[in-house]
């Protein structure tokens, strides 16, 4: 039992080394990509160094999340590949250890890591990207049109040739925003008018108002109509129906949350129901890249080269993008359901992993 519990816990903390030399290997990456988007993204604007580089350090650490499944295939590559060229493979075997054995360690150990990071992490990291955007959002001069769901209803900002729209509504039904008000400015921003409508039916991008009310600068009521009006806009209830914060912004523990209010207030939850698979199936995501880095390391015999195994692990990295990438446009065609979408690459990889793991068993 003893022997056991040392091999194991050597055979893991060797194996979370490598993952973390990955880490640091892949953070550098992405902060010095990241930094150079930021840079030029002020270059017109006054600003100091000092924040792209505050940028790059906030943003980094979400896309870490993103590349981290790839990150754990390589370092199980590299791992397997040195314990099997140092012949440590051979002595564990001695010792009474079968393939399966000597690749399970690693892949509980990364569930727990998974586990760690969508429950610890990930609030950080949330808050972190949410902090960059506010930073970011506020040298962003550009944004001429913008939605978003808050709790306090639903927000749209439009731009015209001679007008700034700001729009909100307490919430859809059916059809129809209800309570709706439209804030007017110029293009000072200078507050012109404000209508208000009852209801505005956006099944069109040409809206239809219910008992409409214009208000003017001066809180003077200029116009009160009971017929019906209509507005151009750029939203049509499908888009409207999809309107979502950045993902990344929201925590594990804040998901069923965002469900709970997007239900209450008609919106589509399909995006917040896909990351809440997605987040749970992450801890699995990694076993499955461990298991896939132990079938080609300890299954297949290739010769001694370092470049065989580089190329295996590119290619298998490009066909999994492909393969997430691919069950997620189903998954918003509605060709699968939401959580067979985000669940279904996970399944193949590990049907394709468990036929090799017990291929590499009997050897």
């Amino acid at each position: 039992m003893l022997k056991s519990f040392i091999i194991n816990k050597y055979l893991s903390l060797k194996f979370c080394k490598i993952v973390f030399n990955f880490i640091l290997v892949f953070f550098c990456l992405g902060f010095i990509m990241n930094l150079f988007e930021e840079i030029n993204f002020f270059k017109d604007l006054d600003f100091n160094l000092n924040l792209p580089i505050i940028l790059s350090l906030m943003i980094v650490p979400s896309l870490l999340y993103h590349m981290f499944p790839f990150i754990i295939l390589l370092s199980g590559i590299w791992f397997f590949l040195k314990i099997k060229k140092s012949d440590e493979v051979t002595a564990l075997k001695i010792s009474g250890m079968s393939n399966f054995s000597v690749i399970i360690i690693p892949g509980i150990t990364v569930i727990i890591l998974g586990i760690f990071y969508i429950t610890s992490l990930n609030p950080i990291t949330a808050l972190l990207v949410k902090k960059y955007e506010y930073i970011k959002g506020s040298y962003d001069t550009d944004k001429d049109y913008l939605a978003a769901i808050t709790e306090n209803g639903i927000w749209i900002k439009e731009k015209t040739e001679e007008k700034n729209n700001i729009i909100r509504s307490t919430y859809l039904k059916g059809e129809n925003l209800i309570d709706l008000s439209i804030y007017k400015f110029d293009l000072d921003n200078n507050f012109i008018e404000r209508i208000e409508a009852e209801s505005a039916n956006i099944s069109s991008y040409n809206w239809v108002f219910k008992n409409v009310k214009i208000i003017n600068n001066e809180g003077q009521i200029i116009s009160n109509k009971d017929e019906e009006a209509t507005y151009k806009s750029i939203y049509d209830l499908k888009k409207i129906k999809s309107l979502y914060s950045n993902l990344d912004t929201i925590s594990f523990w804040k998901i069923n949350d965002e469900i709970n209010l997007l239900e209450e207030r008609g919106y589509s939850t399909r995006y917040m129901e896909a990351k809440l698979h997605k987040t749970l199936s992450f801890p699995f995501f990694l076993l499955s890249m461990v298991l896939l880095s132990g079938v080609f390391t300890l299954g297949f015999r290739f010769k001694e080269n370092n470049l065989t195994y580089v190329f295996i692990a590119i290619v298998t990295c490009v066909l999994i993008y492909f393969l997430n990438d691919f069950s997620a446009a189903l998954g918003e065609t509605e060709k699968l359901s939401t959580n067979l979408s985000i669940w279904m690459p996970m399944l193949i990889i590990f049907i394709f992993s468990s036929i090799g793991i017990i291929y590499a068993n009997r050897k």
